[in-house]
């Protein structure tokens, strides 16, 4: 019997792949589809910062807290093999660690499956500034009390 799975019919951005042709996944081209889709998990949801995360921002300002994420995703995540992918990424301790697992940057392969960034390569830089303004709207979004 020849059955298809249903995960290999879409793309990781939802979109079925017979519609694709050279079309790039809308989820890099329009992180709007990204935040969307990531207010619909209820593991992602869960991720707020926390007062002492709140007053590091404040006490930091933006360019610091913006600096330390292009260093951890520099570090941490570009690599085409990070140092143990899939836990590199702490649940807490920083503000850009918290953004990380709300927006599903916090490993390679939540990059692939949410942004369709495949794994296996090293980020780019423009790749890697995506990563960041992601976590900067995120960021900025948890500091207004507005969605991101």
């Amino acid at each position: 019997m020849n059955v298809q799975r249903p995960d290999l019919l879409f793309d990781p951005c939802g979109v079925p792949y017979r519609f694709q042709s050279r079309k790039i996944c809308a989820a890099v081209n329009n992180p709007d589809s990204v935040f969307q889709r990531l207010t619909r998990s209820p593991f992602r949801q869960r991720f707020q910062l926390g007062p002492k995360e709140r007053q590091y921002c404040i006490d930091k300002g933006p360019e610091t807290v913006t600096r330390h994420a292009e260093e951890f995703i520099a570090r941490r995540l570009a690599p085409a093999e990070p140092k143990n992918d899939g836990k590199q990424t702490p649940m807490r301790g920083h503000p850009v660690f918290i953004a990380q697992h709300a927006t599903a940057t916090c490993c390679r392969g939540c990059l692939a499956k949410w942004h369709a960034i495949p794994a296996g390569r090293a980020l780019t830089d423009e790749e890697q500034r995506y990563v960041v303004g992601i976590l900067y709207r995120w960021l900025t979004a948890q500091m207004t009390g507005q969605k991101p």
